[in-house]
């Protein structure tokens, strides 16, 4: 028979290895399990934080109607956000954002995208030179996928 203080090990037990995998930690004590994933933790406050700080920064500049845009930099390659709010017409918007991510050698490896009332496009991509160990600049990503959303805001515009 199993003793009271056995299953409650066990559960512990079980508890970490599910919050080491969570937090995609490495450890193999507990107290280094609880490290990483207060860290873990941090960095989410963080990414939180610069993504607040984005919204509140495309809320805010000169072209409010145009989709607001996130990258990330991951270990080997990037993620990627682009998202509209407003209720229209977002015929061409995912095909200027893929254009731009071919005039810069950027391969999609996954991506989900939804363009029902709003227009969402999540993506992970990587580059030609990742396996060189060369890593994605996040910001030119984003300048680059920007200038293509103005490019097709100022062509959808022309056609209305």
């Amino acid at each position: 028979m199993v003793s009271r203080e056995q299953k409650r090990t066990a559960i512990l037990h079980e508890k970490l290895q599910l919050l080491r995998s969570i937090t995609n930690s490495h450890a193999v004590n507990k107290t280094s399990i609880i490290i990483d994933a207060s860290k873990y933790i941090e960095e989410l406050k963080e990414k939180v934080e610069r993504l607040n700080q984005e919204i509140a920064s495309a809320e805010t500049s000169n072209h409010p109607n145009l989709p607001m845009v996130t990258v990330e930099t991951l270990e080997k390659g990037f993620m990627i956000n682009v998202f509209s709010g407003r209720s229209c017409h977002h015929q061409g918007l995912l095909v200027s954002i893929l254009e731009a991510f071919e005039e810069m050698g950027l391969t999609v490896l996954e991506a989900r995208v939804s363009c029902t009332d709003t227009f969402c496009f999540q993506a992970v991509g990587g580059g030609e030179n990742d396996e060189q160990g060369e890593t994605i600049d996040a910001q030119a990503v984003k300048q680059a996928v920007g200038q293509a959303i103005k490019n097709w805001s100022q062509q959808s515009d022309d056609q209305d």
